[in-house]
């Protein structure tokens, strides 16, 4: 049996290093695909190419007995390491005519992401860091877009500074709330004004498939560049209205920010054992954990700026306390009827959603699975 074994896992090594080598050979073509695109200004990221070919992929994979659902795990793992690659080729320059952009905050993580791009695509980027505003004036005398990347808290402060810009400048900022900031930059420049949300943080290999919200402001055609260079570099751009935008914050980052910190804080006082937790844990509660662990492993900062940048986000956490309450009596109760008949209506509230989320979850969770390494215990 030991030979024989050993016979069928010699010939899968083989196969495994044909695998590798293929893989080697389509990360080359793809680097090449890349610069194409970099010549002709084209998206590193085309959903329409990128759908057809996992459509055609799995059909062949049926054919050949290969679970379809295989095949496209494979290659959507295979296009992220692409998207990245493509990358290092840069990208066309939309407005070669752009005088220099400024990004104040730029040697922060999440400005000197944007500076990376702005360079790969051959724009001359200047830093406006916390030090250096004895020279802003000579930096921002000749600038051609404004970038302001600061913390929640100094947003305003910086932006009121900004007083004297060259007319036809663009102004913007990547500030996650977008009301204040719009407003306080349209009362401060006379020019173009947008406000960015890039919905991402600084450790994206790439920004193909990574949203960034746009809320416009004054002179937009004069900034429609902008938004087409981030179509180039990947993104996909969500336009919506300020105040949409940041109502719609309170619930995706304050509430769900505030539940993650209010759930490592009752862990901190229970006091677990993570690794024994972790070694019981199902998938599903092993990224559940892993979230909330995240969080922490993050700058506090920038969370209590988030959660505690509106009133709006505060009187939604207190709602949901009251929900929670509410929730906590039924099971206080022992309303097992009361319980259900609760379940079924947030049920019938996410409607389809319900199971367009099974199954995008059931994948992850599957690749969360496959992540975890397990050593036979004795």
């Amino acid at each position: 049996m030991a030979v024989e074994l050993n016979e069928l896992r010699d010939q899968i090594d083989a196969v495994d290093k044909q695998m590798v080598e293929l893989l080697a050979r389509r990360l080359a073509l793809v680097e090449k695909v890349g610069e194409v695109k970099s010549q002709h200004g084209l998206p590193i990221y085309a959903p329409d190419r990128e759908a057809a070919m996992l459509a055609s992929r799995r059909a062949e994979a049926e054919k050949q007995g290969v679970p379809p659902q295989l095949i496209e795990d494979i290659l959507r793992r295979t296009m992220r390491e692409s998207y990245a690659s493509e990358k290092d080729s840069g990208f066309k320059c939309l407005n070669p005519e752009l005088r220099s952009v400024v990004i104040i905050g730029g040697n922060g993580q999440l400005g000197g992401l944007f500076g990376r791009m702005f360079k790969l695509s051959g724009y001359q980027v200047k830093v406006l860091g916390s030090k250096d505003w004895d020279s802003a004036d000579e930096l921002l005398k000749d600038a051609g877009l404004v970038v302001v990347t600061v913390p929640i808290h100094k947003t305003l402060g910086v932006i009121e500074k900004l007083n004297n810009l060259p007319e036809d400048c663009i102004l913007c900022d990547l500030t996650s709330i977008k009301s204040k900031p719009l407003k306080a930059m349209m009362a401060v420049h006379k020019g173009p004004v947008v406000g960015l949300h890039p919905m991402f943080g600084p450790d994206v290999p790439s920004l193909a498939k990574q949203v960034i919200v746009h809320c416009d402001g004054r002179d937009k055609e004069q900034y429609q560049w902008l938004l087409k260079q981030f179509s180039i570099w990947g993104a996909s751009l969500c336009n919506i209205d300020a105040e949409e935008h940041d109502h719609g914050m309170t619930l995706i980052q304050a509430l769900r920010h505030f539940t993650s910190f209010a759930y490592g804080y009752h862990l901190s006082k229970v006091k677990p054992n993570l690794a024994q937790l972790l070694k019981l844990s199902s998938p599903i509660y092993r990224l559940e954990l892993a979230m909330v662990g995240r969080l922490f492993g993050q700058d506090p900062n920038l969370y209590g700026d988030i959660i505690l940048s509106s009133d709006e986000n505060i009187e939604m956490i207190q709602r949901f306390q009251r929900s929670f309450g509410e929730a906590v009596s039924l099971i206080e109760s022992r309303d097992k009827a009361g319980f259900v008949e609760s379940f079924e209506q947030v049920s019938q509230w996410f409607g389809d959603y319900s199971q367009q989320f099974m199954t995008e979850s059931q994948n992850l969770l599957k690749q969360a699975n496959d992540s975890i390494h397990r050593p036979h215990s004795s």
